[in-house]
């Protein structure tokens, strides 16, 4: 292992024109600081609509260690984050946002447990800047995947990591259309840690992470790497069917025994409301999965790149790999 590594920083942004000035300054600070090299910085512009594209373009004329890709639309983040890492060629790679909530100033602290053999070191998110509703949220999807995963899941870790180049050569295999590259990197396995870092607020503009992206990671996580809502449904069925036998045995002995009919209309109703209301839940829940497998069935690239450049010319074409690989559209083809 060197101890002065080339070191590739892969950063997906989606309009971020705003950020994009102090993002370079300061992850190209943090690179001319470190020994090694040569390093670089892998922008991947995730179909941007405002000048995103433009900055990116001028950066790779003045800044030789600058690659930047442009996809053919917006493909999603954990997509545009699978782009920069197919395109990254450095000996140690650093994964980041690009709204400057993560710090570029953690990589040298990265490389330090690098250095002591660790082949993944993420950021435990600490000291979080969003509002309570969302820190709450966060904190109860974290608990609650890491109960439900199969893989023992950092509490509080994000994408924010550095990770080693076998890991990211493993990383490229993995070609699931519906992605969670953190849970990938720890499904990977190898010795990985977790470093502390405080979680800044976003330089400028709006995060472009809503709810209901928000809530598709969430199921992406859970759906890809846990099957126990799938067992969920068989347990409570069982135990539906223990209830009902109990209380058959219960209304023939009243009948039976003590002259009895058991009454209840209303809480008939109730329970096949609760009874078909839970069946619609599992159906829902097998169709999640139903729904993912016929995603990879039909193996369609994880994305399409639409312009590559680096040193002010077109790049090569990315590395094809193993199954469902990118794409690149030729000018001719656009």
């Amino acid at each position: 292992m060197t101890s002065a590594p080339s070191v590739s920083v892969a950063i997906p942004v989606f309009n971020e024109e705003l950020t994009l000035p102090e993002l370079h300054r300061r992850v190209g600070g943090v690179l001319d600081d470190l020994p090694g090299g040569p390093h670089e910085i892998v922008f991947v512009d995730d179909g941007s609509s405002d000048g995103t594209w433009e900055y990116l373009e001028a950066l790779v004329a003045i800044d030789p260690r600058v690659r930047a890709i442009s996809l053919s639309r917006n493909f999603g983040h954990q997509a545009a984050l699978s782009a920069a890492l197919d395109a990254v060629s450095g000996d140690v790679v650093v994964v980041m946002d690009g709204d400057l909530q993560d710090l570029p100033e953690s990589i040298p602290r990265f490389l330090e447990e690098w250095r002591r053999g660790h082949d993944v070191v993420y950021a435990i998110r600490v000291q979080r800047k969003e509002g309570l509703v969302l820190r709450t949220c966060y904190a109860l999807f974290y608990r609650l995947i890491a109960r439900l995963s199969q893989v023992q899941l950092p509490i509080g870790a994000g994408d924010f990591s550095l990770m080693s180049r076998r890991v990211v050569e493993l990383l490229r295999r993995q070609r699931e259309s519906h992605r969670y590259i953190r849970g990938l990197r720890t499904w990977i396995g190898f010795r990985q840690i977790g470093v502390p870092v405080e979680r800044d607020p976003r330089f400028a503009g709006e995060s472009k992470y809503g709810w209901s992206k928000l809530f598709r990671l969430a199921f992406d996580g859970i759906f890809s790497f846990s099957i126990l809502p799938l067992r969920a449904a068989s347990v409570f069925g069982g135990v539906t069917v223990l209830a009902s036998l109990a209380f058959s045995c219960y209304a023939l002995y009243a009948k039976l025994f003590l002259s009895q009919s058991p009454q209840g209309f209303t809480a008939l109703l109730l329970l096949m409301a609760f009874l078909s209301g839970t069946q619609l839940l599992f159906l829902g829940v097998i169709g999640e999965y139903l729904g993912r497998v016929y995603e990879e069935v039909k193996r369609r690239p994880l994305y399409i790149v639409d312009q590559d450049l680096r040193n002010g010319e077109t790049a090569a074409p990315l590395p094809r790999g193993q199954g469902n690989v990118a794409t690149r559209l030729q000018p001719e083809q656009v």
